[in-house]
């Protein structure tokens, strides 16, 4: 991988172990139904962040009040990047993206008409400094500017080995591929906090495996932190530093794989007795 893309993908100054992002006391409610209750997390830079639980815990709405789709109604969240405290919860969600917190979804949301690497490089648009005039007749800065960004976005693609694809529209991609595409999407907005909403889901055994191994990639060779959501137990126990679980909107666990896994609040709640007895892939 080029010197460049590891020089930029990540753009914190924070070492290793220091607190990233800090989630005290969120509350969400949506009229009478409360999605999260007095949710608390601790972040660190440089960590895969794995939250699970079961379906309707909260966990993506909690991603959605990170990246300020969603604002709750009692407590904060706060970044810290390059020396200073963000309150994300006073942020609109572009605002945060270019503090430089991307995400993915649960449900593909790529511009399906567009290629591959027209993808790519929307996601790389808000770092663009530009004006609409210099980008039409694309001379001097601006030229240069959209050719470091189009060399930034086609180490993405080199990353992620999708260079066949490059030219190929979403719309006639595989539903692995798409998955793919949108993760490289999120890493064009060069983020030094990344959260995943369920990447895997759907995906066979072999795509799994790659969409880990590029999970792993970008976090140790290019200290990203990972905020994941996932239901796979077994990549979630593999590759995640610690691990949180909700239930109903409540965190009811915290600590290591291997913590949670034996803790009985979350046996009861999510995983169940079996997993006690077949271990992890």
């Amino acid at each position: 991988m080029q010197r460049g893309f590891q020089s930029v993908l990540n753009r914190t100054t924070l070492a290793p172990g220091d607190v990233q992002l800090r989630i005290d006391n969120v509350r969400l409610s949506f009229g009478g139904v409360t999605a999260l209750v007095g949710v608390s997390l601790q972040i660190c830079q440089g960590e895969i962040f794995a939250i699970i639980g079961p379906n309707g815990a909260g966990k993506t709405s909690l991603l959605n009040c990170i990246s300020g789709l969603y604002r709750p109604q009692r407590g904060r969240i706060l970044l810290y990047q390059n020396g200073a405290e963000h309150d994300l919860t006073r942020l609109k969600p572009h605002e945060i993206a270019r503090l430089g917190v991307a995400r993915s979804f649960q449900n593909i949301e790529l511009f399906r008409h567009m290629t591959v690497l027209e993808n790519l490089l929307a996601g790389a648009h808000i770092h663009m400094r530009s004006n609409l005039l210099a980008s039409m007749v694309y001379w001097g800065p601006a030229q240069r500017e959209q050719m470091r960004f189009r060399r930034f976005v086609e180490d993405i693609i080199e990353l992620l080995e999708i260079q066949a694809i490059r030219h190929k529209t979403v719309a006639e991609l595989p539903y692995g591929l798409q998955k793919r595409v949108e993760l490289g999407r999120a890493l064009a907005l060069r983020p030094s906090i990344l959260l995943l909403d369920e990447p895997m889901a759907g995906m066979n055994t072999e795509e799994k495996e790659d969409i880990a191994r590029f999970i792993l990639d970008i976090n140790e060779e290019h200290g990203v932190t990972l905020v994941l959501i996932e239901h796979d137990m077994g990549v979630v126990m593999d590759i995640s530093d610690r691990v949180a679980v909700l239930n109903f909107g409540q965190k009811i666990a915290e600590g290591t794989p291997a913590e949670v896994r034996s803790n009985q609040d979350v046996i009861d709640a999510y995983l169940g007795e079996e997993h006690l007895a077949s271990p992890f892939r």
